[in-house]
C-alpha cells in the first residue's frame, strides 16, 4: 500500500526530505516521475498513468503536503519503516487503505524508480 498524508498535516515539511523516492510534495506543487528517480522518457505506472517522466502532474492536494502514490514504496528496500511516518510530529502519515501493494510489488516499484 502507499502512505497518505491526512488533512491533519501541519505543513511542517519534516517528511519531504526523508522520502527516498522524492514522492512527497508541498500542497499545490506539481509532481513528476523524474523527480529524484532514474525514470526518463515515457513511463507507465502501475496505476495506469502514462506520461513523459518530466511532464508535471496535477497536485494531489492544494492545502497540505501529499504523497504521489505512484512513487511511494513505503521505504521498502531503503528502510525498515516508512520514514515519513517515523518523523511526522502529528502522526498524519498513515496507510492508504485504497492503495494496496505487497512487499514484492513495492520492491519491483523501487527497482523501476531507481534502475541502474
Amino acid at each position: 500500500m502507499a502512505i497518505i498524508i491526512t488533512d491533519e498535516c501541519i505543513n511542517c515539511g519534516a517528511c519531504e526530505p526523508e522520502c527516498p523516492n522524492n514522492a512527497i510534495y508541498e500542497g499545490g506543487d506539481e509532481w513528476r516521475f523524474s523527480d529524484g528517480t532514474s525514470i526518463k522518457g515515457t513511463f507507465s505506472s502501475k496505476s495506469g498513468l502514462t506520461s513523459d517522466a518530466n511532464e508535471p502532474q496535477e497536485p494531489i492536494s492544494e492545502d497540505v503536503y501529499y504523497i504521489a502514490p505512484d512513487k511511494c514504496t513505503e521505504c521498502v528496500g531503503f528502510h525498515d519503516e516508512p520514514q515519513c511516518a517515523a518523523v511526522c510530529p502529528v502522526d498524519c502519515c498513515v496507510d492508504d487503505d485504497n492503495w494496496r501493494e505487497s512487499e514484492e510489488e513495492l520492491l519491483v516499484k523501487k527497482d523501476t524508480l531507481h534502475f541502474v
